[in-house]
């Protein structure tokens, strides 16, 4: 993007967030876009607030649980009124963030298509309600407006909206009242005429229309004294070029005011190609006195008094505030104040500042430059900044806390609160790593939440395995990212397998920096490397890398932030794989109490579908069952509840029972008679359902049973579908002497006959018969052109979703 576009992208974000936090009466605002990947969005514009203020929430992935990226994910509005409701939603911002402020999130977009998010900021007091309906309409009207613009912007220079994650966002200052007024003028040095700005006339109580143009007209305002130097200011710079300052008188309000207050002239002669060159002088009037007066009251006051920009820069500081600090201006302008004073850097003095930005709300503490010297500061902000004061008190009593929290006294020994940005990065990852439960899972939360934070492209765990490392995850667009790692020994000399023996993490920034410390080494397309080693209970699990397509420069922050995610990393990572080997134990343990291949009966097909669920470690007891008979052929399917071994091992019993009545010549109802019974003899305590179907392949007919199980669904030859009307007996386990009503059945041939499990057809908050109804329609419409097709077909939806709360067995019979 070219410098002309990109000013004119940061005219529209800094317009549009400055309107939504002056029309809101917010402190502060800020601006997201979404980054080129779409896995994150980027801070592009603030008002009131500096990035440096906002920490960890520069670069934020779009599926974090904050508001910001709720509303550009989601295309709503998000109104938290207060810190109550904010602890309430979005928990990890409210631990991260414990302030009392409301905000609002609104999407920015055009034409269905979301470009990012605008949100605002505002002190809240508890209870409080937040922005009226008409504030929030406005905050939506100012977003849909920015989307406008956004959208055309692009169509007229084809150029993205998506923001680099390395943009450094517009900072627009908070609205203030302007403590120094300035005026402009034009000065006809040969006629005399003099041309003034609108501000000019101001501070002179000049009608604009009404002036004459006029240097005396001008001068007749000022002081008699002052006038002779006025009129030498023209002279001055007809000889030299220039002028210099001159202070000046002007009369309080034009001609009507009684007193004078002083201003300043500045001046210069236009450059010598200048058309005006030796004519005219060219200048401002400065009216400071706003800023002279306060400075000088302050100056006279015996306690100190100082000045802190949003992000906590000292701008300024009175006399009596550098003695009792012991620094110089030097020393404290222009610096953070709890960096410039040593002992002042207790994290806990940073928090202070940000409690009182964040809630705008007066903030205080205790600090103690030397053992016997204490003084008491006390911070009152405003959206523009802080005012400090600072007082020497006494040595505080054993029961008082050299440290006063904003609310409360907290004791001398409580630690200092963490940085805002560690703590949210540690409170994100840690609480997405305790939803993943799989080791593919954990991985990745690990990409979803470091390449966003990080700005990085590449992201790759290798773990070990018989003491060799083995790639367990990789994402990113260099498919060849750390090949040279795989099947690498443990004690090899190469970053990744060192940062894991030597339990240090490695920040390589360089391609120059990885070559000097690991010559020969393939470097690939990535210009920077961060290593962190992932050890659980002293034991080497892995290391996982993440590589910059660019050159990165590792921060402080970002080494302690990524060495301590590393530990959370490492546990989840081991926590997983247990699970994962665990999980495999199990499903091949139910695996095999079910049947390995289904017998070849003459005259008919059938195939099997059995998908476990997804919902923990636990197996279930769905089972299934083609039993050949003198009979005839058994179809069988059935459930026994809940997730256990038990579970697992009364289905075994079950299936056994099945197979045992069925050998010897029993009909349906009478083969679940007796197995009803021996689940009440076995006395496990749990239930079970189950269908069974009696079918003679060459009679076209079929006896069919069901206990409390989901009725079967038959296909005929022209496609319609129904739901078997059985007489349905109750449910296995329940009571002995229950009995179990057979229905006869045509099966004409060609047609397919459904059995299957609830997991199948039950939906949470739905009725089972509204999703039995929509396996039937699936039965009916599905074109396949084999029975495998469509159980395929059948199961799609289910084999689609992430989670599964039941096992699902399907067993489809095709009669020819």
């Amino acid at each position: 993007m070219t410098v002309g576009k990109t000013a004119e992208r940061e005219d529209l974000l800094a317009a549009a967030v400055v309107e939504a936090v002056e029309k809101t009466s917010a402190y502060a605002g800020s601006v997201f876009l979404r980054s080129r990947d779409r896995r994150s969005i980027v801070l592009g514009a603030t008002c009131g607030t500096t990035p440096s203020l906002l920490g960890g929430w520069r670069l934020i992935a779009v599926n974090s649980p904050i508001p910001v990226a709720a509303a550009y994910s989601t295309g709503r509005t998000v109104h938290l009124a207060n810190a109550e409701e904010t602890m309430r939603r979005y928990p990890q911002l409210a631990v991260a963030l414990p302030y009392a402020f409301g905000s609002c999130s609104v999407p920015v977009g055009a034409g269905g298509e979301t470009f990012g998010s605008l949100a605002i900021v505002w002190a809240a007091s508890p209870g409080s309600e937040g922005l009226s309906k008409a504030q929030r309409r406005h905050m939506r009207s100012v977003a849909n407006r920015l989307g406008d613009s956004l959208a055309a912007l692009r169509a007229r220079t084809g150029d993205p909206v998506e923001c680099d994650p390395e943009t450094v966002p517009v900072e627009v200052p908070a609205p203030s009242g302007a403590a120094v007024r300035v005026g402009l003028f034009q000065w006809d040095l040969v006629t005399g005429t003099v041309i003034l700005d609108d501000e000019l006339c101001a501070m002179f109580g000049l009608d604009p229309r009404a002036f004459d143009g006029r240097a005396e007209t001008l001068a007749s305002f000022l002081h008699p004294g002052d006038r002779a130097a006025f009129r030498a200011c023209g002279r001055e710079a007809a000889v030299n070029g220039r002028t210099t300052s001159r202070r000046l008188r002007l009369r309080e309000d034009g001609h009507g005011g009684e007193g004078y207050h002083t201003v300043e002239l500045w001046g210069r002669v236009p450059n010598a190609d200048d058309t005006r060159a030796g004519t005219h002088l060219v200048g401002a009037v400065v009216d400071a006195r706003a800023g002279h007066m306060a400075v000088a009251a302050v100056e006279r006051l015996r306690d100190g008094v100082f000045s802190l920009a949003p992000d906590g820069r000292v701008t300024y500081a009175n006399h009596s505030a550098l003695r009792l600090m012991g620094a110089s201006g030097d020393e404290l302008l222009g610096h953070l104040l709890w960096e410039a004073l040593p002992w002042l850097s207790d994290p806990d003095v940073e928090y202070r500042h940000r409690f009182a930005m964040i809630s705008q709300a007066p903030a205080s503490f205790l600090a103690c430059p030397s053992p016997d010297r204490w003084l008491s500061f006390s911070l009152h902000p405003e959206a523009d900044g802080v005012t400090g004061w600072v007082v020497p008190v006494g040595r505080p009593s054993p029961d008082s806390t050299p440290s006063a929290s904003p609310a409360a006294a907290a004791p001398a020994t409580a630690p200092a609160p963490a940085r805002m940005g560690v703590m949210y990065h540690v409170l994100q990852l840690g609480s997405a790593l305790t939803e993943a439960v799989t080791a593919r899972e954990v991985c990745e939360v690990v990409s979803d939440q470091l390449l966003p934070a990080f700005g990085g492209q590449e992201l790759a765990i290798y773990v070990v395995r018989d003491g060799t490392m083995h790639l367990l995850f990789h994402t990113g667009h260099h498919e060849d990212f750390l090949d040279w790692l795989e099947g690498v020994p443990l004690h090899a000399r190469l970053p990744g397998t060192e940062t894991l023996t030597s339990g240090a993490p490695l920040f390589i920034e360089s391609q120059k920096d990885l070559s000097r410390g690991y010559p020969g080494i393939p470097t690939g397309e990535v210009s920077s490397w961060a290593y962190l080693p992932l050890i659980a209970s002293s034991r080497p699990v892995g290391t996982c890398v993440l590589g910059f397509d660019e050159i990165h420069e590792f921060t402080e922050r970002d080494r302690g932030v990524l060495t301590a995610l590393a530990g959370l990393i490492a546990q989840a990572l081991e926590r997983a794989r247990l699970y994962d080997s665990e999980f495999a134990l199990a499903r091949g343990l139910q695996q095999a109490l079910l049947p390995h291949r289904l017998p070849v009966v003459p005259g008919i097909r059938s195939v099997v579908r059995y998908l476990p669920g997804t919902s923990g470690m636990d197996i279930g007891g769905d089972w299934y069952d083609i039993i050949p008979t003198d009979r005839g052929v058994f179809l069988v399917i059935g459930d026994v509840e809940g997730h256990s071994i038990a579970a697992a091992a009364t289905m075994a019993q079950l299936r056994s029972a099945v197979r045992a009545f069925a050998a010897v010549g029993l009909m349906p109802g009478d083969v679940l008679t007796g197995v009803n019974r021996t689940l009440i003899d076995l006395g496990p305590g749990l239930l079970a359902s189950c269908c069974c179907v009696l079918l003679d392949p060459h009679d076209h007919h079929a006896y069919a049973v069901t206990a409390g199980h989901p009725p079967p669904l038959l296909r005929r030859p022209d496609g319609t579908t129904d739901v078997l009307d059985l007489d349905v007996g109750p449910i296995l386990g329940v009571e002995r002497a229950s009995a179990y009503p057979e229905t006869r059945i045509a099966l004409p041939s060609e047609s397919v006959l459904a059995l299957y499990t609830d997991g199948l057809v039950e939906e949470p908050g739905a009725d089972i018969d509204v999703g039995i109804d929509r396996l039937r329609a699936s039965l009916a419409h599905a074109r396949a052109d084999s029975l495998d097709e469509l159980a395929d077909r059948l199961l799609h939806n289910a084999r689609g979703s992430s989670y599964r709360a039941d096992d699902i067995a399907l067993l489809l019979t095709e009669f020819r």
